[in-house]
């Protein structure tokens, strides 16, 4: 299997919960950056403090013109009895952004995130505003993810991609250094950096 990364995303329709309604989801849409959070199941584990974390910051995504989706393989039903169930008895509560149900497991499987047991990993995929995937990670089930981390990297690439010729070393935030992607770029970040 080739590697998503640099290439384009696989584009799919899932139905999904949002506001205590069924919709269905185009994804990604044109024009606008997409964070796809796979995981493996509702009523779990780590799966809620992800899904309520990625919800604290939904507005920040927002204001990036990014689109947040949440996808497992659990069904639409599942997922609205998740979000109809409060935070402080393991459910995820009225969720800002929607989960989707992929049923069938056929996006899971699109994206390399489908598991032999039948549930995706932990996938975080950034999709640019022209449908290219920038980012992915997969974590196993056991660790899960930092929506400040995703943001942070969503920055990163919605900087390099607006000023070209530029990079982002590690570590870096809105605000400070990048460096020009070329020998001499290096060197003055380096001499300003490790002075």
């Amino acid at each position: 299997m080739s590697p998503l990364v640099s290439g384009k995303a696989p584009r799919f329709t899932l139905e999904g919960v949002l506001n205590k309604e069924f919709k269905n989801y185009s994804v990604p849409a044109e024009g606008r950056w997409t964070v796809l959070l796979f995981y493996p199941l509702d009523f779990t584990f780590v799966c809620p403090t992800e899904v309520i974390a990625y919800g604290n910051h939904a507005d920040e995504f927002k204001k990036l013109n990014c689109d947040l989706y949440g996808i497992s393989v659990d069904s639409k039903f599942t997922h609205l009895a998740w979000t109809e169930t409060p935070k402080n008895e393991g459910g995820v509560g009225n969720l800002p952004y929607p989960l989707l149900a992929d049923l069938q497991k056929k996006v899971a499987e699109m994206f390399g995130v489908l598991t032999p047991e039948g549930v995706a990993l932990r996938g975080l995929f950034i999709i640019d505003d022209e449908g290219v995937v920038q980012h992915a990670t997969i974590n196993n089930l056991s660790v899960g993810r930092r929506p400040e981390e995703t943001l942070r990297l969503l920055q990163a690439y919605q900087y390099t991609k607006s000023h070209a010729g530029e990079v982002c070393p590690a570590e870096w935030e809105p605000g400070k250094q990048t460096m020009k992607a070329d020998p001499k770029g290096l060197k003055e970040y380096a001499k300003k950096t490790h002075a």
